[in-house]
Order: structure tokens, then sequence, then C-alpha cells
């Protein structure tokens, strides 16, 4: 691993700690819509719809959370609005992406500790 890898892998680290609690909400407020409803539901159901649907049972289930990557999580999001985020944020395109693939299992995770996802009014 070069040097720039791994200044790169650090800052991802590092972004992902730091943003953890402001980005997932604010993607799940761009993906849905200010007008739209389904929280962290809707947007499971878009991973799943994109073929992530083990991953993301197993981030629902008790057990490990495997991975999902940057490249397959701007696919489902759509370039546009992880463009929109990155500007938002302040920081590269890839790696919101990163950061984004790297506090999303865990933050399903968290939103569903009995294995299921709560239920949104």
């Amino acid at each position: 691993m070069g040097i720039l890898d791994m200044l790169t892998s650090v800052m991802a680290a590092r972004a992902a700690s730091e943003l953890d609690q402001t980005v997932i909400p604010v993607v799940l407020s761009e993906v849905l819509g200010s007008d739209r409803q389904g929280g962290l539901s809707a947007i499971v159901a878009r991973l799943e719809q994109a073929g992530l649907g083990d991953q993301v049972k197993s981030w629902i289930g008790t057990g490990q959370n495997p991975p999902v990557s940057a490249q397959q999580l701007q696919e489902v999001l759509g370039n546009d609005l992880v463009r929109q985020l990155a500007v938002r944020f302040g920081i590269p395109v890839d790696q919101l992406s990163t950061v984004l693939a790297q506090v999303l299992p865990a933050a399903v995770d968290r939103a569903s500790p009995e294995g299921t996802l709560p239920v949104t009014a």
C-alpha cells in the first residue's frame, strides 16, 4: 500500500467517524425527498432492489455485517446525489462514497438491534 493509499484510508476512517451521525440522516432525507416517508427501511428497500439483499439482511440480523462497496452505493444512490452530498460536506465524491460504505452497515445494524427495522408512521 502506497502512502497516498494509506492517507486516503486514514482520511476515510476519520471522516466516517466524524460524519456518521451527520451523513446518514442527510442521505436518507435526500434519497427519500422531504415529502416522502419510510426512513431507513426505504433505503434498505432500494439496496435490496439493487441486488444487495444478502448484505442488507445481515446488517439487520444479529450476525456479522458484510461490507458494501463504495461503487455499489454510488450506483444505488446515483452519481448526481452522491456529487451533491459531497459538495454539501466539502469532501471528494470518492471519499463520500467510501464513508457511506463504511457507516451504512453499522447504521442499519444499530437501527435494528432486535433484528428488525423500526416501523415508521
